[in-house]
């Protein structure tokens, strides 16, 4: 039992670096962007369908200018809706994750920056 919570643990851990991460990405926009909280609550609780469709209705009420769409298209979010009612979690993430790419593409910090 004590396993489990530590995968919990640490799962939440890398969530919460992988958005910090993101928002440091996020410099020519806000960085309290509510719409990276939704993809991080989405991606959090993977195991509760209703609450991700809830998730996903409110990412694509919300637009997305750098592809002059919604953060989340309805095709897109029947899909991964569709995935985690058949179980395969793994790739609802997927498709969560190319949205979230499409949003807050991220930034290659590896190499030095010049101006």
């Amino acid at each position: 039992m004590e396993r489990a919570q530590d995968e919990g643990v640490s799962d939440e851990r890398s969530i919460d670096s992988k958005y910090q991460n993101l928002r440091k990405g996020l410099r020519s926009r806000r960085r309290d962007d509510p719409a990276l909280d939704l993809f991080r609550q989405a991606e959090s609780n993977l195991s509760d369908v209703r609450q991700v469709d809830r998730i996903l209705l409110e990412l694509s009420r919300c637009y997305n200018p750098l592809t002059n769409q919604p953060i989340v298209d309805l095709a897109t979010r029947r899909s991964i809706v569709e995935r985690l009612q058949a179980g395969r979690i793994d790739e609802a993430r997927h498709l969560l994750d190319e949205c979230l790419a499409r949003y807050a593409p991220p930034s290659d910090e590896s190499g030095p920056r010049t101006r």
